[in-house]
């Protein structure tokens, strides 16, 4: 492998997942950064290195790119196996981390696109308004289904090592209905995602990137 990783991101946003996956597997990387998630969208270079105009994208050194979270983090994961951040392909725990990266995903993160500009698909304050609420109740449901059929087995998520889907879970489970929103859907899982939260190699990123200021869990 030649030269390091080309990362584009912003503060608070899913690239801050990808980061952290990379600070932990220290491999070399660069931060090509926008000041927020709102600044990606208007964005005519990023509309030229991901036509979808979002972050993460991920410039590998061959010169691929990379785009959906969910498939960099596991890509990450299955090229540097010596970071332990996915069970292995023989591993019987890899279909549920398949499962529930793909979950997080699909049925969550998606969620954000609708949630975050609602006028995308609404139009009027009342119909803005609406989606809203039931994104909102849809995400809530979705950590309970997860909190039903997840079971730590260990200090995070698949035993006592931390993968790459604990850092998944940990970052997106801050943005609504917010780590309180979070907790009271999700009870079981709290404690995983807090322990990502209090993992020393990754303190200085979430310091940089997603500090806990006050009030930060809503």
């Amino acid at each position: 492998m030649s030269g390091g990783y080309v990362l584009y991101g912003a503060p608070g946003s899913g690239s801050v997942t990808v980061e952290a996956a990379l600070t932990l597997i220290g491999a070399p990387w660069r931060l090509e950064d926008a000041a927020s998630w709102k600044d990606v969208t208007d964005s005519a270079e990023m509309a030229r290195v991901n036509p979808m105009r979002q972050v993460p994208a991920l410039v590998l050194p061959s010169g691929e790119l990379m785009t959906e979270s969910a498939a960099i983090l596991t890509w990450l994961a299955d090229s540097h196996p010596a970071a332990g951040l996915a069970p292995g392909l023989e591993s019987p725990m890899r279909p549920r981390f398949l499962r529930w990266m793909a979950f997080i995903s699909a049925q969550i993160y998606a969620l954000y696109w609708v949630r975050d500009v609602p006028g995308r698909l609404a139009e009027g304050a009342a119909n803005e308004a609406l989606i809203k609420d039931r994104t909102l109740a849809r995400i809530a449901d979705c950590y309970r289904v997860m909190d039903a059929q997840v079971k730590p087995a260990g200090r995070f998520l698949l035993g006592d090592e931390l993968s790459a889907l604990d850092l998944y879970l940990a970052v997106v489970s801050r943005w609504g209905p917010r780590r309180k929103g979070f907790y009271a859907a999700a009870p079981g899982l709290a404690a995983a995602v807090r322990a990502v939260d209090s993992e020393p190699r990754l303190a200085a990123l979430w310091a940089a990137r997603f500090p806990f200021n006050e009030g930060w869990e809503g």
